[in-house]
């Protein structure tokens, strides 16, 4: 009796370890209810679709900017370089130009006529030869230089009376002033720069044209011998260099 009631024992114990810990259900009995976590874990995935269409965008050096020191020391010389071509072009561009300028006077010399060329009433202040042309007027110069050797005789340009004669006048330095009336109209001319102790007249003196008025230095503002020549008429400047070859011949 006792060896059978302990193989009884012994086969209830097998079958109960051989039932699954998770068989046990508080609802009802349908395959839901026994799925495994592999299968839940299937079924809650998500999924990504991509198009066929889509590509990669390229990856290329210009589409970046650089970063390392070197890099961006780089490309501030090269920006540093291009900036000084740029300026030094503009500068020759601008200097050509002025040149250009310069060489072709665009003056109407038929307007600058107050009497007939040649006929005396009108001197050229330097004798003819002894001098270069110099700067005319433009940019706060009113008048030209006239580039000759110091001691060059200087003339008055017409018949007037000298409004002012001094060792120092601002900027002209030694300089002489007459003021005249040519061909009906008002003339101012000015001689500046002139040699100390040169003057031959005084203010107040009556001169004729061509009458001797001093000699040619480098005094007042300047730096090389020559004559600073002005005309005004009836208040206006005029460019010198126009005017003596419409007047003087």
């Amino acid at each position: 009796m006792r060896s059978i009631a302990i193989f009884g024992a012994v086969g209830a114990l097998v079958a109960a370890v051989a039932l699954p810990a998770y068989a046990a259900s508080s609802g009802s009995g349908s395959a839901d209810a026994t799925a495994t976590l592999q299968q839940v874990a299937v079924g809650d995935a998500q999924s990504l679709v991509v198009a066929s269409q889509a590509t990669a965008s390229p990856l290329d050096r210009s589409t970046y900017s650089a970063t390392t020191p070197e890099e961006i020391a780089e490309k501030k010389a090269e920006e540093a370089a291009k900036a000084r071509a740029a300026a030094a072009a503009a500068a020759a561009s601008a200097s050509a130009s002025a040149s250009a300028s310069a060489g072709a006077r665009t003056f109407d010399v038929g307007n600058y006529a107050l009497v007939s060329p040649g006929s005396g009433e009108v001197r050229y202040p330097l004798p003819r030869g002894s001098y270069t042309e110099g700067r005319t007027i433009g940019g706060g110069h009113n008048g030209v230089d006239m580039l000759a050797p110091q001691g060059t005789p200087i003339y008055a340009a017409a018949a007037g009376v000298v409004r002012a004669s001094a060792e120092s006048i601002g900027g002209y330095g030694v300089a002489v002033m007459i003021d005249s009336v040519v061909g009906g109209q008002s003339l101012a001319t000015t001689y500046g720069h002139m040699t100390y102790g040169s003057r031959q007249v005084q203010a107040g003196q009556t001169v004729v044209a061509g009458q001797l008025i001093g000699f040619v230095g480098s005094t007042g503002r300047s730096t090389a011998n020559h004559l600073h020549f002005e005309v005004w008429v009836n208040g206006s400047l005029y460019e010198p260099y126009a005017w003596l070859a419409a007047n003087a011949g």
